[in-house]
């Protein structure tokens, strides 16, 4: 019951967030020149898009591991679909695209729902690096080999061997925390995704000098600090929520703030480099499932390994 109360803590914490941000788009629309401002409109779209996207989560919560699984699985497998149509290969690949789509991907969260680490952990790294380039040349075309074969992997390195490890965290059999890894999950998506949102707010409010301008000019250095250092504050309140002492849960929120950043930026560079600004335009607001999960993607092995090492 205790575990339960803290889980719909959580959720009643975020629920209230969003409906306060309603609020706030709702009485910024209403003042003059409110529905005709840019930055407001941004604002209301994606405050909308997280409406629904926290439904989705809760639900997958609340079916338990399984419902977890399928959510990050399907998460997957459009984000993959983004990723290749951004970096497109050639016809002699589409035999190995299916093989990535539905074979590889599928049973990578197979295992996770099995709770099978020691091959989870190595199937992409692995046995898919391996078997991606040998199945293109098996097609005979040679015309940039190295350069198809690679956008294939990093697809499924990004897409689907780092976003498997977030239902993962399902997984880890943490010692005086059994039956509570769902609040773990929680707070690692909680996090990064607060981190994302704070250094956009800071960056408008106080930002003044660009990170990297030419990958993604919306970064500033201000923007950068006061979101890392706020959603690490928020990280470290919850330490009640997670196995962690308030200490561990600063240093993991911290650091769970870097990663998430860096993978941002990673995947702000890919789109810049294929000339577009976001990677698709399925979620209102948002852009596609890669646009909402890069800081995830970094963030989530790194993060999964941590915890498996210190505190199983």
């Amino acid at each position: 019951m205790k575990a339960d109360r803290e889980l719909l803590w959580l959720l009643g914490g975020i629920i209230s967030l969003l409906a306060l941000s309603s609020l706030i788009t709702f009485v910024l629309k209403r003042r003059p020149g409110g529905r005709d401002n840019k930055v407001v409109a941004n604002l209301d779209a994606r405050v909308k898009a997280w409406w629904a996207m926290v439904a989705v989560f809760a639900v997958a919560l609340a079916t338990g591991g399984i419902g977890s699984v399928v959510l990050f699985g399907l998460t997957s497998f459009f984000a993959l679909r983004e990723f290749i149509t951004l970096t497109p290969t050639r016809p002699a690949d589409h035999r190995t695209l299916f093989w990535a789509f539905f074979i590889i991907t599928p049973l990578q969260y197979y295992l996770v729902a099995m709770q099978w680490y020691g091959l989870f952990s190595i199937l992409i790294p692995v046995y898919a690096f391996i078997f991606v380039p040998t199945r293109s040349a098996l097609a005979g075309d040679s015309a940039q080999f190295l350069e198809r074969t690679a956008k294939i992997q990093w697809a499924l390195m990004v897409c689907v061997y780092c976003v498997s490890h977030v239902p993962a965290l399902l997984m880890l059999r943490i010692p005086g925390y059994e039956g509570q890894n769902g609040k773990l999950l929680l707070f690692f998506v909680l996090v990064v995704q607060l981190s994302d949102v704070l250094q956009y707010v800071w960056g408008k409010l106080m930002g003044r000098r660009k990170i990297a301008p030419e990958i993604s000019p919306n970064k500033t250095v201000e923007g950068f600090w006061g979101g890392v250092l706020s959603a690490t504050a928020i990280g470290t309140a919850l330490w009640w929520a997670t196995p962690f002492a308030w200490w561990h849960a600063a240093l993991l929120s911290f650091l769970l703030t870097l990663t998430g950043f860096f993978g941002g930026l990673v995947m702000s560079a890919i789109k810049r480099d294929r000339g577009v600004k976001d990677y698709g335009t399925m979620i209102e607001g948002h852009g596609g499932v890669m646009d909402r999960i890069d800081s995830i993607c970094f963030a989530a092995p790194v993060f999964f390994h941590l915890v498996r090492y210190c505190y199983t």
